[in-house]
């Protein structure tokens, strides 16, 4: 190729590469002024995407790019990407929808809170995410109404503070709705603790003591009384007097924890050698089938509790899924998986299941749908949980109800006797 030749492809490989740089100019969703004080040369584009390079010689090296855009000039889904790693540390629910109802965002904390993944949210309509009547919802009440709630109250399931923000376009149309949720559901449960409390003490000191007495008197009686006199203490009166101060004694568990002796507790060996073994007794009496599965990657966990106490709430969740079974066969699956740092045991039967209207109550204490339950046994169980930082929750439908207990995962093996406050 001779010289001419060369030079004409250099001079059309420029003119694609200056054709480029207009298309990335064009391209560009900002307004902006570039400086370059090497070449003496500025470049200043507006708004309407209309550019103008001209010739400046007083540019110093230290002037580059200033950005002009507005906010709501931006594509809103930018935003959200760079907002969205910011907004997962904040401990309130924050979520924004579209002018469709349409979840955009929703961060970590609304996530865990209401126990679904992003993926399960983002992309679908808010009432999928809260599980209410589209006029309950003030995110869309904003969005109809495009006037924002301030510091409003939420009484419903979850207690707490609502804020709803519009976030507009240059041309005044609705881009985004933020709600921005204060989430008091721990408070208030923590200020019910409290007054159980209060409530445990009292009853305490003004009805164990009298019990206590009555119980001795009627154990003299009962040496002093015929046979027939005898055995109705025996089989009522002294049971009964036993049975309200268990009830108190239950309740104490649930306001005021004593010390418990905790040790490290392997997987596999409390759910085959110690739990089964009750439960497969109990299955032998009711005539149930248990079923048992552990995840391979837990079978040689760990974990830190007081087995007699974690019994007594697998005790608890039997004697609910018995309640439930009704005139079926009572099946009972008992899972253990790994969950993130936490060991997940899944108990799960195929019973009634527990309605909506009830199911935020069977954790309160006193709260009982049997005709002699005290109400107290979730309860106790879901404080024993609590006590070792794992958590107990609820999922129920008109297949079944399963109880879930995550408990934290004991990365290195603990002197075992240790005493929990």
């Amino acid at each position: 190729m001779d010289a001419k030749g060369t030079s004409q492809n250099k001079l059309r490989s420029l003119d694609r590469e200056v054709r480029f740089y207009k298309n990335l100019i064009s391209e560009l969703p900002y307004s902006f002024s570039y400086r370059d004080a090497e070449l003496g040369m500025q470049l200043d584009k507006g708004n309407d995407q209309s550019y103008s390079i001209s010739e400046n010689g007083e540019i110093r090296k230290s002037e580059l790019i200033a950005f002009n855009k507005k906010l709501e000039d931006l594509p809103f889904a930018n935003v959200e990407t760079f907002l969205e790693p910011i907004l997962d540390v904040v401990p309130h629910h924050i979520v924004f929808i579209d002018r469709n109802g349409l979840v955009t965002l929703c961060n970590l904390q609304a996530c865990m809170d209401l126990k679904k993944k992003k993926e399960e949210i983002v992309g679908h309509h808010i009432r999928e995410l809260l599980q209410i009547p589209d006029e309950k919802i003030n995110l869309l009440e904003t969005l109809r109404s495009e006037k924002s709630i301030v510091n409003r109250e939420i009484l419903d399931r979850n207690y707490g503070i609502n804020n709803t923000r519009i976030i507009r376009d240059s041309k005044g149309e609705v881009q985004r709705v933020i709600g921005i949720f204060q989430f008091l559901n721990g408070i208030k449960d923590a200020e019910k603790a409290a007054l159980a409390g209060r409530i445990a003490a009292g009853i305490a000191h003004e009805i164990r003591n009298p019990l206590t007495t009555v119980r001795g008197f009627l154990q003299v009686l009962q040496s002093k009384s015929d046979e027939l006199t005898a055995d109705l203490f025996k089989t009522l009166l002294i049971p009964e007097i036993d049975r309200a101060n268990k009830i108190i004694s239950d309740f104490l568990r649930i306001a005021k924890p004593a010390e418990i002796l905790t040790e490290e507790i392997k997987v596999n060996e409390f759910i085959y050698e110690y739990l089964g073994k009750f439960l497969n007794s109990e299955a032998l009496l009711h005539n149930i089938a248990i079923e048992y599965e552990t995840d391979f990657d837990v079978i040689e966990c760990s974990f830190e509790a007081n087995r007699e106490e974690l019994l007594q709430v697998f005790i608890n969740l039997l004697q609910n899924s018995l309640h439930a079974a009704g005139n079926t066969e009572l099946q009972i699956l008992l899972k253990a998986e790994r969950s993130g740092d936490y060991i997940r045991f899944t108990f799960k039967d195929n019973g009634k299941g527990i309605s909506d209207s009830i199911i935020e109550h069977i954790f309160d204490p006193f709260f009982t749908t049997k005709d002699e339950g005290t109400g107290l046994g979730l309860s106790v169980s879901k404080k024993i949980i609590e006590n070792y930082q794992g958590t107990l929750d609820v999922q129920s439908d008109m297949h079944g109800t399963s109880f879930i207990i995550n408990m934290p995962f004991l990365v290195q093996k603990k002197k075992t006797g240790k005493k929990m406050e």
